[in-house]
């Protein structure tokens, strides 16, 4: 008795970067969309354990902390010249109020971003990834 094949019919593949991006930042496989993407904080599982796609070659190194950086970045320079100019606060407690609040922000959206970025690798057969799509459906087919 050998092991069930495990063919890109058999799951649920996504339909568009859109879907596998979306199934990557909830931190689940971005190929079946069932299974955890990681056994740890930052740490992606070895192989999936619905459908066993082995996310152990996954290059995300460390783009996802540049879109972090780059994302708090952009949502935090208006807080500040508001804070600044418009309130008139020192640069001391602007700074002691919005880095705290700039660790936050990153801390909860790397592993999100690091998930899209996983998935974005796999849709687009980057790296060590084989690109992978849903099977097209003849109109002829019944």
């Amino acid at each position: 008795m050998g092991e069930p094949q495990t063919s890109a019919q058999q799951f649920d593949l996504p339909a568009s970067a859109a879907q596998a991006l979306v199934r990557g930042v909830r931190c689940t496989c971005p190929r079946c969309g069932e299974a955890r993407l990681f056994r740890a904080w930052l740490k992606p599982v070895d192989t999936c354990a619905s459908c066993k796609q082995d996310w152990s070659v996954q290059q995300a190194d460390d783009f996802p902390a540049y879109i972090g950086i780059f994302v708090v970045g952009h949502l935090l320079a208006p807080v500040v010249i508001a804070m600044i100019g418009t309130f008139g606060l020192s640069a001391w407690l602007t700074l002691a109020i919005i880095l705290p609040v700039a660790v936050a922000m990153l801390i909860a959206m790397l592993q999100p971003v690091k998930g899209g970025v996983i998935a974005f690798l796999w849709w687009w057969g980057i790296g060590a990834f084989v690109q992978e799509r849903r099977a097209v459906e003849s109109p002829d087919e019944p």
